[in-house]
């Protein structure tokens, strides 16, 4: 394997007290989407289409990949930048998983390079931060 091949991955689990269907809303729902991770207009949870999610940063252009209601979900995501270091093509899969007390969340997202330490320590904090406003999200829905 060369080095160019090898990509890492972030993953955050969480145990979220809330039921898969209630969790699915809010990986799927645009407006709620807005409320946890980033601004959109335009998700579908439907293979093959595309959207974008906005943040002040700036933002990532997707495609969903995989959906499985109430279970998986997965879409690619595209950071463009003129520095390689931040020009991220990457896969977001979520997995919920019923438990006894609500579902499982884990999520992964796949594809960073080597040298984009910045980027992938970046995304690690981000993700805590995102389930956290997440869990926040599902406590006010109804």
């Amino acid at each position: 394997m060369t080095t160019a091949s090898v990509t890492r991955s972030v993953i955050v689990e969480r145990d979220i007290a809330h039921p898969p269907e209630k969790l699915w809303r809010a990986l799927t729902q645009p407006h709620l989407i807005s409320e946890w991770l980033m601004r959109n207009d335009d998700f579908q949870p439907v293979a093959g289409h595309a959207f974008r999610l906005n943040g002040d940063w700036g933002g990532v252009d997707c495609e969903v990949l995989t959906v499985e209601p109430g279970k998986v979900l997965t879409y690619r995501w595209d950071h463009p930048h003129e520095d390689p270091a931040f020009n991220l093509t990457s896969v977001v899969s979520f997995t919920l998983t019923p438990t006894a007390t609500g579902t499982h969340l884990r999520m992964e997202q796949t594809g960073f390079r080597p040298e984009q330490k910045q980027a992938f320590g970046g995304a690690r904090y981000g993700w805590e931060a995102h389930f956290t406003s997440l869990e926040r999200v599902l406590a006010e829905l109804e």
